[in-house]
């Protein structure tokens, strides 16, 4: 016994030595692919002196380089690695994040820090007074397509470039003249032409540079100005004070705000830490919580409703395509899986045509003039059909596949007892498919409760009511998150990801007891 175990640990070490040249080059080129991503991911997190994520990349370049050098008693590590790598990137890291951003105010008014809000008030109030440096101006963009201020000083023959970080001098080498004197080239920007200004013109009137005292502004799109900030802050008070009016706004740490006597603050904030206030505003808000539970209802309904209404469907074709001497089998499985083999965001858009109140093909074909898509229950109807009709296939899949594993014995058993086709059915084969079928389930459930092209790319989440466009009668907790992310009425990061993290753990309670109940169902039928 001895003497085989130890053949099979030579052949083991000889079979993984068996890779020779052609393993030691695949294992070099990967971990110098490793160090070189761990060089440009340390780069830029020295530069902000991030010193904990600096030592996070270190230790986990030290430990892929100590595994894979290693020999080959660390061989199960060499394959798990990997994997919980990619589930520490893909997972771990971004449900952190949200929990991160879901204790803060990170939103419009709110992305930077203290010091941002300063630099961006003060820019804001910049004004023009009489004597105020005039430059030439170039618009042009810098390699990420930022906009960048090329400018330049006739009489003294200096140029500089600037973005709202400041002012950056450029040497008369790297800058080119056309005959007219406007700048026509600048060493690592591109000059953006006239049109292309045109397009970016909301862009250009916002840009400030910031410079001491004060800002410069564009004029135009040929000349600046370095005008004076009318507001300033003031450190002794921790408020900013206006030179103009004699108005005074007050840091507000616990909300990021400056804000003045009466109330009012000023629309540049900076991100702060709220504890759990985004999420007791979901309970306790009334203007939150109504419509929350509403979405939430709705939620639940949709996903129930699709999954049961698509594995029905679904199971009724697999069975109906189950018979040993059926013609044309093969054929009639294809024209079923059609539908799932169609890219769903086009089926989508096209079912969204369909139901068009005046030339969808819905209502002309059945001589209807409902408007499907302006009422909230005909709305629902509607997307639980289009979602029927795309579900279906994969259920019928998974049923087909579910029906084969069925021993025939089982059911010539249940003949021989005396049970019709339906007892059979209801008392053997239905049974033994939800043991199989039910983990799938599970996850259409979760894929339904946050199906967002199944309701973004047919009804939007509407109908809105009147004076309400932040909910809709379809919009599912995933839509209206979104809506309130990157809605027209202002981003609210930090509370959108506090709604992500309840539908996290809705998602995951409903998938634990569905995983409990499959667990039952094994040791039944077992």
């Amino acid at each position: 016994m001895d003497a085989v175990q130890t053949a099979s640990r030579q052949r083991s070490k000889q079979g993984y030595a068996g890779s020779g040249l052609t393993g030691l080059v695949v294992r070099i080129t990967l971990l110098g692919v490793v160090a070189a991503l761990a060089v440009w991911a340390v780069l830029p997190l020295i530069g902000a002196r991030s010193w904990i994520g600096v030592g996070v990349v270190a230790a986990a370049t030290a430990l892929l380089f100590w595994i894979y050098l290693s020999p080959n008693r660390r061989l199960p590590l060499k394959y798990l690695i990997p994997g919980t790598l990619l589930l520490i990137a893909f997972q771990i890291v971004p449900v952190l994040y949200t929990l991160s951003t879901s204790v803060t105010n990170f939103g419009d008014g709110h992305r930077g820090d203290k010091d941002e809000a300063i630099v961006s008030i003060e820019t804001a109030s910049i004004t023009q007074v009489p004597g105020s440096p005039e430059y030439d101006l170039a618009i042009a963009a810098d390699g990420e397509d930022a906009l960048v201020f090329i400018l330049s000083d006739p009489a003294s023959g200096k140029y500089w470039a600037g973005n709202a970080e400041g002012l950056r001098d450029l040497a008369p080498t790297d800058v080119q003249k056309g005959l007219s004197g406007k700048i026509t080239e600048a060493e690592g920007y591109t000059i953006l032409t006239a049109a292309e200004a045109a397009e970016r013109s909301q862009e250009i009137t916002d840009l400030a540079v910031p410079v001491d005292g004060g800002g410069i502004r564009a004029n135009g799109l040929s000349r600046a100005f370095q005008g004076t900030s009318a507001r300033a802050y003031d450190e002794g008070c921790d408020c900013v004070r206006d030179a103009v009016t004699g108005q005074v706004w007050t840091a507000d740490p616990g909300h990021g705000y400056f804000t003045d006597a009466a109330g009012e603050s000023l629309p540049q904030g900076w991100q702060v830490s709220v504890g759990a206030d985004n999420f007791t505003r979901v309970i306790t808000d009334d203007k939150v919580r109504g419509p929350f539970l509403s979405v939430l209802w709705w939620n639940f309904a949709f996903a129930i409703i699709s999954v049961l209404v698509t594995f029905v469907l679904g199971l009724l074709c697999a069975i109906a395509l189950h018979k040993e001497r059926l013609r044309f089998k093969a054929l009639y499985r294809t024209l079923m899986v059609l539908p799932y083999a169609m890219p769903a965001f086009a089926m989508l858009l096209i079912w969204r045509d369909m139901f068009n109140q005046d030339f969808g093909l819905i209502n002309t074909m059945f001589g209807l003039d409902v408007g499907w898509f302006s009422n909230p229950w005909t709305a629902r109807f509607a997307v639980i059909l289009v979602q029927l009709w795309l579900g279906f296939p994969y259920m019928f899949l998974v049923s087909t596949g579910a029906l084969q594993s069925i021993p025939t014995e089982t059911l010539e058993a249940a003949k021989i007892d005396g049970a019709t086709g339906f007892q059979a059915f209801r008392r053997v084969t239905l049974p033994l498919l939800l043991v199989s079928l039910t983990p799938l389930l599970i996850m259409s459930f979760a894929f339904n409760f946050n199906n967002f092209n199944a309701i973004q790319l047919t009804t939007g989440g509407g109908p809105f009511e009147a004076g309400n466009s932040t909910v809709g009668g379809t919009d599912l907790l995933i839509t209206y998150t979104y809506r309130l992310a990157f809605g027209g009425q202002g981003a609210e990061y930090g509370f959108a990801a506090s709604v992500s993290v309840f539908i996290f753990l809705i998602v995951a309670t409903v998938s634990a007891i569905g995983f409990r109940v499959t667990r039952n169902q094994e040791e039944v039928y077992r």
